[in-house]
């Protein structure tokens, strides 16, 4: 039996190209990318052989619409053109043996000149080898319906080295004008080790996207620019390697850097190194606040290749006040070259630059200077953020963070200094319900309401009374119980108990239908009529009975199982309150219940509790029962006149 023949696939090159421009890369853009990194990757191999060669990449939008790159690389033979360009998917100049090994070169997937093919439909490659210098430069060219030419220019004057000439496809014309191409040349290539240039008109020079660079002028090598035009230099060495007479003058450097590069003034800056992965570079702390989860947006340079400039995962969540900027030599990219590759090197660099922060911030925060206190201003939410991992910064939080309490802003130390103990209330809602009663008694009630507050203090009194906030001695934290309300709520005298017994009674019959008790007790300030108690266990056995309710016979009999009797929610009136008494010596009937309601309905805003559309209804037909009731009664006689038998006195 004959065995058959092995065939090669045929590659359809429209579609690899959309493959790419779809589904691998975020647009067409990063042509340009891919261009400056061959040229790089050229020049590296050159190197290799001659350690004094020119290092430039040129860039050049023409007339006609098309763009040249020329780089002073290592060049091509026709064999290597032959055998690299030819075949869709072989890794390029970098896997030759150059001598060097795959970790110096910027790129790792091989599609090289692939990706221009998203913006034009024919490539020009004109190339002479430094390896053989006496041999006849090369021009390949490819098309894209797949097919390509190559052949040998003897005689031609071509420096060693590659010229790259891209025509644009009919609908990518503006990939490749002036300003465009000068702008993705200043994102990608702002920090590369090589001379990076693109020519433009004078006059109409811009700045680059990204990255301080030097002022306009003419560049040597690669020939003068064309009438009426000059090299602008994209290109130029990180801010932070470079060497400054003061650190002052480093300070502005990097600020001007992050306001071109972030768009904002920094606050301070952390300075990162991590050598295990190469890293190098800074975090700029954001100079307002954002919300956690705001956003992790950094820069990162891959062998100072622009990898993504919103590049996530860097820094862990709590970090969120913080943008970096780094270029890192041993992480690895995916395979669109936008974001980096989760492995074993990433988490050690994820957890070096955590703990360069962590060691900034907690330096900051224990020094008493106007940065320290700009900081907690700005970013205490990152702050309590930390804190809810970290031990160090939970104690520094409870003795730097303000927070709200019935005896103004105090931080946790200072409440457990004046107090003998930390009383929480874990919602906005119950600090005020309790605040005004607690505030008139003296009794401190910390507000836990906000983000991230109520976990803080729980996690202070998950470690017991052997450790108070801040690191002092000993000091009980926990929330705020039925104790505590209990000091401030006084009982009633028994004669005055049973003198309001019966009143008391029928204001319950009127409040069971809204699911709450009426209580009455004697407290501070007496302006305050009435409070609404929350009671959180009676919250849950509510919900158990409701979903015993709705589920199934079997699920509703588990469920009923679990639930207890219902502590339902109170109403406290407050007997020294002059509108109370008057209200409970008020007869049965309408007018009582409609003042009541209207009790219970003050003291659910008063609660900071939003009005549903039956406690909106209630408040409506309870006031428009008292003011029936109020324009019915006849007039009192008072002292400021009236009509008399003589008329309007």
């Amino acid at each position: 039996m004959t065995e058959p023949a092995a065939r090669a696939f045929q590659v359809d090159l429209h579609g690899v190209v959309d493959l790419l421009a779809r589904h691998l890369y975020s647009g067409p853009r990063v042509y340009v990318r891919e261009l400056l990194q061959n040229g790089v990757d050229a020049i590296t191999a050159r190197r290799a052989l001659d350690p004094a060669c020119p290092a430039t990449v040129r860039l050049r939008p023409l007339a006609d619409g098309s763009l040249t790159v020329t780089d002073s690389g290592v060049g091509l033979t026709r064999a290597e053109a032959e055998e690299l360009l030819a075949t869709v998917g072989r890794s390029s100049k970098r896997d030759l043996d150059l001598g060097l090994g795959r970790e110096e070169f910027l790129g790792q997937f091989g599609i090289g000149l692939l990706s221009a093919f998203m913006v034009a439909d024919d490539i020009e490659l004109v190339s002479r080898s430094a390896r053989d210098p006496q041999a006849p430069p090369v021009r390949w060219r490819g098309h894209a319906d797949g097919s390509y030419d190559l052949a040998e220019l003897p005689g031609a004057d071509v420096p060693v080295g590659s010229t790259v000439r891209l025509r644009p496809r009919r609908d990518a014309e503006h990939w490749l004008a002036g300003e465009t191409v000068a702008a993705l040349a200043a994102e990608f290539g702002a920090l590369l080790p090589v001379d990076v240039a693109v020519e433009v008109p004078l006059g109409d020079a811009p700045a680059p996207a990204t990255g301080p660079v030097p002022a306009d002028e003419p560049l040597p090598a690669d020939g003068a620019p064309r009438p009426g035009h000059l090299w602008r230099r994209v290109s130029a060495e990180p801010p932070w390697l470079r060497t400054y007479p003061d650190e002052a003058a480093r300070a502005r450097a990097l600020a001007q850097y992050c306001e071109q590069a972030f768009g904002f003034t920094p606050l301070a800056h952390v300075d990162l190194a991590v050598p295990l992965a190469g890293v190098t570079g800074v975090a700029f702390v954001l100079p307002a606040a954002v919300p956690p989860g705001g956003g992790g947006a950094h820069r990162v340079y891959l062998k100072r290749m622009l990898l993504g400039a919103r590049v996530d995962g860097l820094l862990p969540e709590w970090a969120f006040f913080v943008r970096c900027a780094v270029d890192a030599t041993g992480l690895r990219p995916t395979a669109s070259r936008e974001q980096l590759y989760t492995d074993e090197v990433l988490l050690a660099t994820q957890e070096a630059l955590a703990a360069a922060v962590r060691a900034w911030t907690l330096r900051t925060l224990e020094s008493d200077t106007a940065l320290a206190r700009q900081f907690v201003a700005t970013h205490h939410l990152a702050v309590r953020s930390l804190a809810l991992t970290d031990d160090t910064m939970l104690d520094l939080a409870a003795r730097i963070l303000p927070y709200e309490t019935t005896d103004g802003p105090l931080t946790l130390a200072e409440v457990a200094e004046q107090h003998g103990r930390v009383v929480y209330a874990p919602t906005l809602e119950e600090f005020r319900r309790i605040a005004p009663v607690a505030r008139a008694q003296g009794v401190a009630v910390v507000n836990a309401g906000y983000v991230y507050d109520a976990d803080l203090l729980d996690r202070l009194a998950r470690r017991g009374p052997g450790r108070g906030p801040g690191g002092g001695g000993p000091v009980e934290v926990r929330p705020l119980g039925a104790g505590d309300i209990a000091q401030v709520l006084a009982p009633v005298p028994p004669e005055r108990e049973l003198a309001t017994l019966d009143a008391v009674r029928a204001g319950g019959d009127v409040l069971r239908p809204l699911d709450a008790d009426l209580v009455l007790r004697t407290f501070e300030p007496a302006d305050l009529p009435a409070v609404l108690l929350h009671d959180r266990d009676g919250d849950h056995q509510r919900e158990l009975r409701a979903a015993a309710a709705a589920a199934d016979d079997v699920w509703g009999d588990v469920l009923a199982g679990f639930a207890a009797p219902v502590a339902a929610r109170q109403l406290v009136l407050n007997d020294a309150s002059p509108l109370v008494r008057e209200l409970l010596a008020a007869p049965p009937g309408e007018v009582f219940a409609a003042g009541l309601r209207s009790l219970y309905v003050s003291a659910r805003l008063l609660a900071g509790e939003p009005l549903r559309a039956r406690e909106s209804a209630l408040m409506t037909g309870a006031m428009a029962v008292l003011l029936r009731a109020g324009l019915a009664a006849p007039p009192a006689d008072d002292d400021r006149g009236g009509p008399d038998e003589e008329g309007w006195a």
